[in-house]
């Protein structure tokens, strides 16, 4: 009996049930070995020989697969199509290798397939090969790469550039691109300019809208009407000229469909239409594709299985009819250069099925699932044809002339399923408007003429969506690193996202300018493209992988040497000069605008403060203690400098604000020898910093407050915030308070009565009351129940709680879902033995694997007689 390897439990699910009992199948849980955290990891000295370790949490995984090898003598990789899952069916080949759980004679086949149904899994059977060697040394490039940027890198930046936690090969390149918009945006100057539009009638009483297009005798471009008085002499030449219909033209058009999604434009589009972030996207696209309901979702291929496109245009027939369906199929063409990840496109497995007919229970997965099922079936539908008209009006001396558009949709086509998002629109297209009938030759009578002031818009800031898109065009990274990169630099404390927009953090700032300034070639646009480009060439064994690394580490390593004797202040000045333009911009009254306003004599500059952060300060500090926060003037505000903001005085202490390593906190008074920790209270969650006053500073720093005593012991009752949010105390009796506004505002009488609530279920450790009970577990017993938790609903089982997903409904969630949320929270906690096999029931594979040690016990038994 083969054992058939997979890297998660939920797939293991899924194969299994298409394999059946002639098949052991086993999840991997991921990647089993990685580089270790250290240096040496990756030796340029010994041919760049790397050194692998397999995680703990990967051990019993390992350790399943090993004895189930010993009664089933055949191994089938069965990880992802791309370039990790090849690297993970390779770890796991050599890990088995070293523990001699493959013998000679054992063979080891790698399969692959797009989809998880019963026909693409069983082709894929038939179909066995090697593990491909080129795409695994692609990985290892890649992975010995990243290594070495980010172990000789990032200590450079923290010996350097105090406050900086890390640079990364890609990573760095993707914050250049914030922070190289965010300057452009601070750099924009507003160009005003104006327009004029008139509402015309036609001789029937019908009105429409046209636009200025002719004045003088002369085409205007966008920036011919200037300023206000342009524009009304423009309003006043209209006014002052009868109009006729000049010429009226209407021109057919069509609409091609978008081509189905690869993993950038899915990353793009979710964002656009539901807000989801890139790793959101990618997990939900994960368990549908693990359900087997889409095909592999990493993946830079827009082409699709001649099987799948025909399937499509039978379902587009029966459901919307033949004139839907195109004459004959669209064929999309891959712009992959590379082998690594031009798989299929991501499609559903089964076009009949949309996301009414599936029990989805996760809302982002069912979104997701139907704006893959909707893009697929749009993109090989008949084109929507219009009719575009153009109107141009004129006065007789040829002076004015004004032009109206209008567009109708005569046939919608694959509109009548599917429209792709936009990126940025500033405003409605007005080619959208439907026209009356007009004539040429007609007088235009003037309902209306007025002018609109407009200024120019700085270029938007990326967001997730955005930034993959320009990633994607500039050849950086690829569709199973682009989330993994944007998530980074927001949790490194890089970047921040504000309203689905990404902006830099000053860190961001600072590390940017700095790898600039000493290691440009290696955070260029065109350099790291050349190395996805090489790497693509590496993956289709046209070039050999030490090769790369040879001749990267060659400069790589001489550029970290020449860094050694830098200085600090060295560092800092090179900064504050290319930053100036942003720090210091020049004045309105031509005065220095690095002379500091405070002491009239230091000059400004930027320094860093001990938290990381950074700041500008006098250069006659101590005796002049002037801060900013780190940017341009006019953002002292909202700002908090490294020695605080004074918020007032309180028996004689200053009340500070101040921002620490966990977020904005108030402080009274200095630390000093007796009291070296000053009293502080951090600001509670949905308190911002630019709120924050005297008397609310006041309010933190007098918790807890005492709202009297209990009536029936005298025993004072308190209120507070604690580190698990706001509550009221009685004695050992805590109960939480649902906003923690309410904690300055309870009254004796609802704190006694959710104490004696809290007090009747057991104190302050008594179970609550599930949402939902799911029964006992089906293989190892124990209730299965859906509690209310601090951060949302969870599964709970023995000590075992797993987080229900995002906009799951508590109530609709089954024992299964439960199982396989139990079954993943056990393998990333390293639970027991046991848990395993807890995502699965009946004939799964994971529950063989713990049934495994029964059946080596009888050829021991036979040995030993």
């Amino acid at each position: 009996m083969p054992v058939v390897v997979v890297e998660s439990p939920a797939k293991a699910k899924t194969i299994n049930k298409y394999l059946g009992d002639d098949y052991t199948v086993l999840a991997s849980y991921g990647h089993v070995r990685d580089l270790p955290a250290k240096n040496g990891s990756v030796d340029p000295d010994h041919d760049f020989e790397m050194t692998w370790e397999v995680s703990p949490d990967s051990k019993k995984h390992v350790k399943a697969i090993a004895e189930a090898l010993q009664d089933d003598n055949a191994l089938i990789l069965a990880t992802d199509p791309d370039r990790e899952g090849e690297a993970i069916s390779w770890h796991l080949e050599e890990t088995l290798r070293k523990r001699r759980a493959i013998r000679k004679d054992t063979p080891v086949s790698r399969v692959v397939f797009n989809a998880i149904t019963r026909s693409a899994v069983t082709e894929a059977m038939k179909n066995p090969r090697s593990v491909d060697r080129p795409l695994v040394d692609a990985y290892l490039a890649r992975r010995a790469l990243d290594y070495l940027v980010g172990f000789n890198l990032s200590p450079v930046l923290w010996r350097k550039l105090p406050g900086a936690r890390s640079a990364g090969r890609v990573q760095s390149v993707c914050l250049r691109l914030i922070v190289e918009r965010e300057m452009e945006i601070e750099a924009f100057r507003p160009q005003e300019y104006w327009t004029v539009k008139a509402v015309l009638e036609t001789p029937r009483g019908q009105t429409y809208e046209a636009r200025l297009t002719l004045l003088a005798g002369r085409k205007l471009d966008k920036f011919s009407i200037a300023n206000e008085t342009a524009a009304e002499m423009a309003v006043q030449a209209i006014r002052s000229r009868d109009l006729t219909v000049g010429a009226v033209e209407a021109k057919p058009a069509g609409r091609n469909p978008s081509p189905p999604f690869m993993t950038s434009t899915l990353q793009q589009e979710a964002s656009r239409k539901f807000g989801f972030g890139a790793r959101a996207t990618m997990s939900a696209a994960q368990r549908l594709y693990e359900a087997g309901l889409i095909t592999y979702m990493r993946t830079d291929g827009i082409d699709m299985a001649p099987e799948a496109v025909m399937a499509a245009r039978d379902a587009i027939r029966d459901r919307y009819g033949d004139e839907y369906v195109p004459a004959s199929p669209r064929m999309y063409r891959n712009k992959a250069k590379n082998a690594q990840e031009a798989h299929e496109c991501i499609r559903p497995t089964d076009m009949t099925r949309d996301a009414a007919h599936l029990r989805i229970g996760d809302a982002d997965q069912r979104k997701l699932y139907d704006l893959i099922w909707k893009r697929t079936l749009a993109s090989q539908m008949a084109a929507a044809r219009l009719e575009r008209t153009t109107v141009d009006i004129a006065s007789a001396d040829g002076q004015v002339g004004l032009r109206a558009t209008g567009q109708v949709v005569l046939f919608d086509g694959f509109m009548k399923v599917y429209e792709e998002g936009r990126d940025d629109v500033p405003g409605e297209d007005e080619d959208g408007n439907r026209l009356p009938a007009i004539m040429q030759g007609e007088p235009a009578g003037k309902r209306q003429v007025a002018p609109e002031q407009h200024f120019t818009q700085p270029p938007p800031r990326y967001t997730e969506a955005t930034l993959v898109k320009r990633m994607e065009e500039l050849g950086i990274g690829r569709p199973s690193t682009y989330a993994s990169i944007v998530t980074t630099i927001q949790d490194r404390g890089y970047v921040r996202k504000e309203k689905n927009r990404l902006i830099p953090e000053d860190k961001g700032r600072l590390v940017t300018a700095f790898l600039m300034n000493y290691f440009r070639k290696y955070i260029g646009y065109d350099f790291t493209a050349g190395l996805e480009e090489e790497l693509d060439e590496i993956s289709a064994g046209d070039l050999d992988y030490k090769l790369v690394l040879s001749q990267f580490w060659r400069d790589f390593s001489a550029a970290v040497d020449e860094t050694s004797e830098l200085r600090i202040t060295d560092v800092l000045d090179k900064i504050n000069e290319v930053l100036e333009p942003h720090l210091f911009p020049p004045t309105a009254d031509g005065s220095d605008p690095r002379l500091c306003p405070n002491c009239g004599a230091g000059r400004l500059s930027m320094r860093t403060a001990r938290s990381g952060g950074a700041f500008i300060g006098c250069s006659n500090y101590p005796e002049c203690r002037y801060t900013r926060p780190f940017g341009p003037p006019g953002t002292e505000q909202s700002g908090i400098g490294p020695d605080g903001r004074l918020l007032g005085h309180d028996r004689g202490d200053a009340i500070t604000l101040r921002d620490g390593r966990y977020g904005p906190y108030v402080q009274r008074g200095e630390p000093t020898e007796e009291a070296p920790k000053p009293p502080r209270a951090s600001l509670p969650r949905g308190w911002a910093a630019e709120d924050m006053d005297l008397e609310r500073a006041l309010t933190l720093l007098n918790l807890p407050r005492e709202i009297g005593p209990h009536p029936e012991d005298g025993e004072t009752i308190e209120a507070a915030i604690g580190r698990f949010g706001p509550y009221v105390r009685h004695g050992k009796v805590y109960a939480n308070l649902p906003d923690v506004n309410e904690v300055f505002t309870i009254g004796m009488n609802r704190a006694v009565e959710l104490l004696a609530q809290k007090a009747a279920r057991g104190g302050r450790g008594a179970a609550a009351k599930p949402l939902k009970e799911l029964g006992e577990h089906p293989g190892e017993g124990g209730p299965v129940n859906i509690m209310e938790g601090r951060y949302g609903p969870y599964v709970k089982w023995g000590r075992i709680n797993a987080t229900l997903p995002r906009d799951t409904d508590p109530q609709s969630v089954t024992m299964e879902q439960a199982l396989d949320l139990i079954a993943e929270k056990a393998a990333k906690k390293g639970g027991r033995k046991k848990t395993a096999a807890a995502g699965t029931t009946g004939k799964a594979a994971t529950a063989k694997a713990t049934a495994r040690p029964k059946k080596k016990t009888a050829p021991r038994k036979k040995k030993a007689g």
